[in-house]
């Protein structure tokens, strides 16, 4: 079977939906409101989640997300840099991490969403 899919797109809930809003804008996400208690945000074109006023603690906090960048360096600069462990109460980085397939580095979101930002080796990816 064949499909033309054209994006994929995963939801995540938010302990306190208004700071987590704010949170994912600062971090260079747009918004695109879809209703009083959910948003779309994008990085790109093709690259986003739905995010939700909606919070069950066994699901957020075995919530992950895998985004690939180009050069996970300069992502961990540009998001240290910003100050966002001390604004927000519970993101908390780790840092970036070689592996066999290349590397990354960790981001919990203020509701405990962990985020693997990572970067292929070019033989892998």
């Amino acid at each position: 079977m064949k499909h033309n899919a054209k994006s994929i797109r995963t939801f995540i809930g938010a302990k306190k939906y208004n700071e987590s809003r704010e949170f994912y804008k600062e971090i260079g996400f747009t918004e695109s409101v879809i209703s009083a208690n959910m948003s779309y945000f994008i990085v790109n074109e093709n690259i986003g989640f739905y995010l939700q006023d909606y919070y069950v603690k066994q699901w957020v906090n075995n919530s992950m997300i895998f985004l690939e960048v180009d050069d996970v360096d300069r992502y961990w600069n540009e998001l240290t840099n910003l100050g966002l462990d001390k604004k927000y109460k519970y993101v908390r980085f780790h840092a970036i991490k070689e592996e066999e397939w290349g590397k990354e580095f960790f981001m919990h979101d203020p509701s405990g969403v962990l985020w693997h930002f990572g970067q292929f080796k070019e033989s892998i990816s």
